[in-house]
């Protein structure tokens, strides 16, 4: 038997005790991996310096607060969302106890990305220790510091039978898809999640796939340019441009093309300073194989800043492309490193037609005052997010659901949505064995007058204001002989 098959069986070995549901238990775990964060910070970000060069506090800001912040609301709001969760009741079940359950799946696979290696592993194992499940963890082997800490770290804090942490590259992921899971979560790019969801396809395994693309970024000339430049180098630089939602290329009107760049540059500066590559804050493309990928991508396109770069140290620096056509080779992929491709419309027409030409991207960042404006691009277009005037930040809210569409990907996580996405919502009736006239509309023989009334107490809602009926008259209704009329009833 394989590590990985030793692994997958141990989790699901220790989940079919049953340890992992009671809630005091989730609680416990989830406090517990609380405590790494606190106790463990240096061993963290010194392994995310290594492997992606963030500093201490970029590492802290991106990774590990937004973690905190996650198993801070599972913690405060376990006990609400596993609670049973009421439902609407139609007339004929108006006596009847209607709910929905949630429940664990059972053993969830997760594979996590390199870009943000604790942020987007860990996220979704909030969600699933909270849950009630068992989970194999699977970190990116890119990030080779990371995955060793993770390795070592986890199995120190929580439940290392229920939550085993499997290192590794494509062999290993590969042996591990061979298993049967009860939910797949995969973060990472299409077109390994089409192999993901093939191998999940073999058991009928459900997924959840957090993938990427090509996030557009509409700038109205209309609005401040200033500041909309700042906000958008603020999220396509950051960690080096390697962030799914970062805003992938610019879309505006040849007349603040000019504009746009000089503001860009301005923001790179103050950011960065003259000299990106000796600034604490500045982060490094994850490996030669990358960086040789984002390098092509400039070879037919007009420099207008940047371009720097140093193979070495997997250094490129901030870099801004202009007059960029549609057939470039930066428009063919996403990017995911420091590039920022400029490409110019006639208008917001052409640019909404520009953005749906291609596949629905996982966010979709749009810069203008007018409100009219916003919402002819919220819906005129699809994308897994849209914001208004920012980048990023939608990401850092627990109540909006994170996920893609289409291409993108699909299902989506934080707060609550990773509780929901990783449980089952089981469908609960509890009917008593009494008033068994009522049911006496649906056994045969079938007559218009049983049809009849089955259509007013089956189409009929108890909160409908036109049908109020108490639970005392459904009980006084003797179905078998239906020799009463609708004026016997408190309507």
């Amino acid at each position: 038997m394989s590590r990985e098959q030793q692994a997958v069986a141990r989790a699901r070995k220790a989940f079919e005790t049953g340890r992992s549901k009671p809630l005091e238990y989730r609680i416990c775990q989830l406090k517990n991996l609380q405590r790494l964060f606190t106790e463990r910070q240096k061993e963290i970000v010194d392994a995310i310096k290594k492997d992606l060069n963030k500093s201490e506090q970029g590492a802290q800001l991106y990774e590990t607060l937004g973690l905190e912040g996650e198993i801070g609301l599972a913690l405060r709001k376990l006990k609400e969302w596993a609670a049973p969760r009421s439902v609407e009741k139609n007339l004929l079940t108006l006596s009847d106890t209607v709910y929905i359950q949630p429940e664990p799946l059972g053993v969830v696979l997760i594979i996590g990305a390199w870009n943000y290696p604790w942020a987007v592993t860990i996220q979704p194992l909030v969600g699933a220790i909270a849950a009630g499940n068992a989970a194999v963890v699977k970190p990116s082997e890119v990030c080779v510091h990371t995955a060793k800490v993770m390795e070592d770290l986890l199995p120190l804090y929580i439940d290392k039978e229920l939550y085993p942490v499997v290192t590794g590259g494509v062999t290993e992921t590969q042996e591990l898809l061979r298993q049967r899971f009860d939910h797949i979560f995969y973060t990472g790019n299409s077109t390994v999640g089409k192999i993901i969801m093939e191998a999940a396809a073999k058991n009928l395994t459900p997924v959840t796939l957090e993938l990427g693309g090509k996030s557009p970024c509409y700038i109205d000339k209309n609005c401040d340019i200033s500041i909309a430049c700042r906000r958008v180098t603020w999220g396509k630089y950051t960690n080096c441009g390697q962030t799914c939602i970062a805003p992938d290329y610019i879309l505006c009107e040849p007349s603040i093309q000019d504009r746009v760049i000089e503001e860009v540059k301005k923001s790179i500066k103050e950011f960065y300073t003259d000299n990106p590559k000796t600034c604490p804050d500045y982060g490094r493309i994850i490996n030669q194989h990358h960086f040789k990928r984002v390098m092509k991508l400039l070879s037919d396109s007009t420099i207008a800043a940047g371009g720097q770069n140093d193979e070495s140290d997997c250094y490129i620096a901030p870099t801004v492309l202009r007059d960029v056509k549609p057939e470039a080779n930066v428009m063919q992929e996403e990017i995911f490193g420091p590039v920022l491709p400029i490409l110019t419309v006639s208008g917001l027409d052409e640019a909404i037609k520009f953005i749906n030409k291609r596949e629905k991207p996982l966010a979709l960042y749009v810069f203008s005052p007018d409100e009219k404006l916003i919402n002819k691009v919220r819906d005129e277009t699809s994308s897994g997010g849209m914001v208004a005037n920012d980048c990023l930040v939608h990401f850092s809210i627990s109540s909006l659901p994170f996920g893609g569409v289409g291409n993108s990907g699909m299902g989506s996580y934080h707060g609550k949505f990773s509780f929901d996405q990783l449980s089952h919502m089981r469908s609960c009736l509890i009917k008593q064995l009494k008033m068994e006239g009522v049911n006496s509309m649906r056994y045969p023989p079938h007559t218009a007058k049983k049809l009849g009334w089955a259509r007013f107490f089956i189409l009929k809602t108890a909160t409908e204001q036109k049908c109020r009926i108490c639970v005392s008259c459904v009980s006084s209704l003797i179905w078998s002989s239906f020799s009463f009329n609708l004026s016997s009833l408190c309507i």
